[in-house]
């Protein structure tokens, strides 16, 4: 029998996170990924027909639902073209690491943001203006050309919901144009984002060996993620980055983060561009244990596509 798998995701019905979700595995109804993904990353059919999206309030709640088995995946924001990284994310990712959360695979995005309000409204009759901070920063120019109150919210779309519940005249809501129709505002200005290439990229959250969150190993470019600390000695980054390097393995990513577990200690995390099966990655890890203080793989998976 075939059978929904449960997907949480954080913000509210509307949300680039639930965005994410329909992209990676279908709308409902529909089983495997959408808009052409590779069928690598796709969940089996026979385990999943369609996802049952959640929402969820926090980045932290999602995690928590994929550690306890209340959903079988996860997505959340790890990146932004144009804002960086999302450090809540990496800093969780670590934090549950222990408890067996690994990321299975990747989705990329387009942010296409609008300001939408109580239907007639106007641009000139605006004073505040809401939305989570990241959508905020990436309509910054346009947020400028005039003189409201910015003020942030915990999510894009549960700011356009506040506005539509208490009925909030002179305010609006910086989100994705769907939010509109879904809680019956009017887009008042529409690509408002800065830059015309905006994606955010998602990560789709797993149990370790659970096979409802983890598809099959397929053909296609694969990525692997890590996080990893070096000795405070003169040398011990660029060894380690050798190990990779020598064999002729690629580094597409490399950001220092806080340790949090002592003041001025870092970890490095890495996005490689290999499996780490693969014969010259494996290799390159198994050097890079023996030079760093800690290495954890956060996981291997397909690597997203930009179209």
């Amino acid at each position: 029998m075939v059978q929904s798998i449960k997907v949480a995701f954080q913000g509210e019905p509307g949300a680039f996170s639930e965005e994410a979700v329909i992209a990676y595995f279908g709308p409902a109804g529909a089983a495997g990924p959408a808009d052409g993904a590779d069928a690598a990353v796709a969940v089996d059919a026979a385990v999943a027909a369609a996802p049952d999206r959640q929402a969820l309030p926090t980045w932290r709640a999602v995690f928590e639902a994929v550690r306890d088995g209340t959903v079988d995946s996860g997505v959340v924001a790890i990146e932004s073209s144009l804002a960086g990284s999302i450090r809540e994310t990496y800093d969780l990712l670590s934090e549950f690491y222990d408890a067996g959360i690994r990321i299975v695979g990747e989705v990329s995005v387009p942010v296409r943001l609008a300001l939408v309000a109580l239907p007639g409204q106007s641009l000139d009759w605006i004073e505040r203006v809401y939305s989570h901070a990241q959508a905020l920063a990436q309509a910054d120019e346009f947020l400028r050309t005039r003189n409201w109150q910015v003020m942030t919210t915990y999510n894009t779309a549960g700011a356009a919901r506040m506005i539509a519940e208490n009925r909030e005249r002179h305010a609006a809501a910086v989100a994705s144009p769907r939010v509109a129709d879904l809680y019956g505002l009017e887009v008042l200005a529409a690509d408002i984002q800065t830059g015309a290439n905006n994606r955010t990229r998602f990560a789709v959250l797993g149990r370790e060996g659970s096979v409802e969150s983890s598809p099959p190993p397929g053909p296609g470019p694969r990525k692997t993620t890590l996080v990893l600390a070096v000795r405070n000695v003169p040398g011990s980054l660029n060894r380690c980055l050798g190990a990779f390097a020598s064999r002729g393995v690629n580094l597409s990513r490399l950001e220092s983060r806080p340790a949090r577990t002592a003041r001025w200690e870092y970890v490095f995390w890495v996005d490689v561009d290999a499996d780490a099966t693969e014969p010259a990655c494996a290799a390159a890890l198994a050097q890079l244990r023996t030079e760093a203080e800690m290495v954890r793989v956060l996981g291997s998976y397909p690597r997203t596509g930009e179209d």
